[in-house]
């Protein structure tokens, strides 16, 4: 194996490792943002266990824009609940941060 095929192969190797550690963190902020939404739609429990899981299983290959976020959005609306499209993102990027944090920490 040359030089350039061992270059190579390592950073395919670093590519797929840090695909995984996102993937990782993204879930992981998934599912304590859909926790928090559950909290403010007033689900306990496994209920709210469920809520966050389901989020996170149909967002899995979706674009954050179109998934998580705006599920919340519209359950939000659909119950009341008075949250910001801002709000609810601003939520996802503390949750995103921690769970940076705990994976990589």
């Amino acid at each position: 194996m040359s030089g350039f095929d061992k270059r190579e192969e390592a950073f395919e190797s670093k590519f797929a490792h840090d695909e995984e550690i996102l993937f990782r963190i993204l879930a992981r902020a998934k599912l304590t943002t859909g926790l928090w939404a559950a909290e403010k739609l007033g689900k306990t429990g496994a209920e709210a266990e469920d809520y966050a899981k389901a989020l996170v299983t149909q967002d899995v290959a979706g674009d954050l824009k179109f998934g998580v976020l705006a599920q919340i959005q519209k359950d939000f609306a659909a119950a009341g609940v008075v949250q910001s499209e801002h709000q609810i993102a601003r939520h996802f990027e503390e949750f995103k941060a921690q769970a940076a944090k705990a994976v990589k920490g």
